[in-house]
């Protein structure tokens, strides 16, 4: 049976996500911004959390770690290499390791660039990722500690999965992300019908999130620096893929 994912919208932007195994009553968090929205949807359903996973270490997606391990004693999960910033970790995890939750197999992806200690989860079964500022919808993560090429090879590895996963990333910037993606493809088809949709979706006050993959391919300017219709939209023929991905992370900076 597959796992049923819901998106909570927590603070004023970021998303948590909750994976339930309705056979087993096991439930795991992905990353904890805000406590009452989560406790919320737990207790209507009357879920149990096991399992908290953290992506990183920013305040945003870490801030109800406390009251949440007080309230249900969830084993928590997180980045060895990250550790001493990360809340106390009951496992640490590292890139290729192998963890279940709710029963499924989850895939540890170290992804840098956002910060040096960022990772993703991938559950291939579900076919889900849990990116949170590393790939975002029509966007990525601003390199608070990493540098471009560490975030573009962490985008190609996200990006070389199974293209039916969707995407769980962290936070409701679709939108302005994707006003930005027009500045660098405007004629892109696929771009200009899925901000149509967006538009329809925020007007609704429906998420954005999660997102496709192959849907990312075909309309996130960070996923497509490797492109020559994209190196020559922005007048770098010529240029390696991280010099494009570099100019493409300045100018949605200063967008």
């Amino acid at each position: 049976m597959p796992l049923e994912i819901i998106t909570i919208p927590c603070r004023t932007d970021n998303y948590a996500f909750l994976v339930h195994n309705s056979d087993s009553g096991e439930t795991a968090l992905v990353d904890a911004p805000e406590f009452e929205p989560i406790k919320d949807v737990l207790d209507q359903n009357e879920w149990q959390l096991t399992d908290l996973l953290i992506t990183h270490h920013h305040f945003d997606h870490i801030d109800a770690v406390a009251q949440l391990r007080d309230s249900y004693a969830p084993r928590v999960i997180g980045a060895k290499a990250d550790a001493a910033r990360l809340p106390d970790l009951d496992v640490q995890v590292a890139d290729g390791d192998t963890l279940i939750v709710c029963g499924a197999e989850c895939h540890v992806m170290d992804v840098p660039g956002h910060t040096v200690g960022h990772i993703a989860f991938h559950m291939p079964s579900t076919k889900a990722v849990f990116t949170a500022d590393s790939l975002m919808a029509l966007g990525c993560g601003r390199l608070f500690e990493g540098t471009p090429d560490q975030m573009w090879n962490s985008l190609c590895k996200i990006r070389a999965l199974p293209a039916d996963t969707l995407v769980y990333s962290g936070h409701e910037y679709t939108a302005s992300n994707a006003k930005f993606a027009l500045t660098i493809e405007p004629e892109n088809n696929d771009l200009i019908s899925r901000f149509r949709q967006i538009e329809i979706a925020r007007k609704n006050n429906t998420p954005t999130v999660p997102s496709r993959l192959s849907d990312e391919c075909l309309t996130n300017p960070f996923l497509r620096a490797d492109l020559a219709d994209v190196k020559s939209a922005i007048h770098m023929d010529g240029k390696s893929d991280e010099e494009v991905f570099a100019e493409i992370r300045k100018r949605k900076d200063n967008f």
